[in-house]
């Protein structure tokens, strides 16, 4: 059931949140230097770029939470992983995927080595 709304949420946060950063950012860029400047300066200036790296790291995660829990989803509709031992270890098993692959996609994007 966790799983399920995360789903939900993850989707609903790309759509939206996403896109109103999107709209922003595309309205900053047609509005001028002053516009992009503000635009830049919320993601890239305050507390040291925290807020851009937030929303960014919030994304990467949102995204694959979303795809894990899409293919789990494809298996389950193609009648596989009903069994309750099965069910719970491939729900935790996509929790565990997006905190992963989050951390070593920003990892590699930072230059962790």
């Amino acid at each position: 059931m966790v799983v399920s709304i995360l789903h939900r949420i993850t989707g609903d946060g790309m759509a939206t949140v996403g896109t109103v950063v999107l709209v922003w950012w595309l309205a900053a860029i047609a509005a001028g230097r002053e516009s992009y400047h503000t635009f830049y300066h919320v993601f890239g200036e305050v507390a040291g770029g925290a807020l851009g790296y937030l929303f960014a790291i919030g994304m990467t995660l949102c995204f694959f939470q979303h795809m894990a829990t899409g293919i789990r989803h494809f298996f389950l509709d193609a009648g596989a992983g009903y069994e309750l031992k099965i069910n719970r270890s491939g729900s935790i098993a996509t929790m565990v995927f997006a905190v992963v692959a989050t951390v070593l996609v920003w990892a590699y994007i930072v230059g962790v080595k």
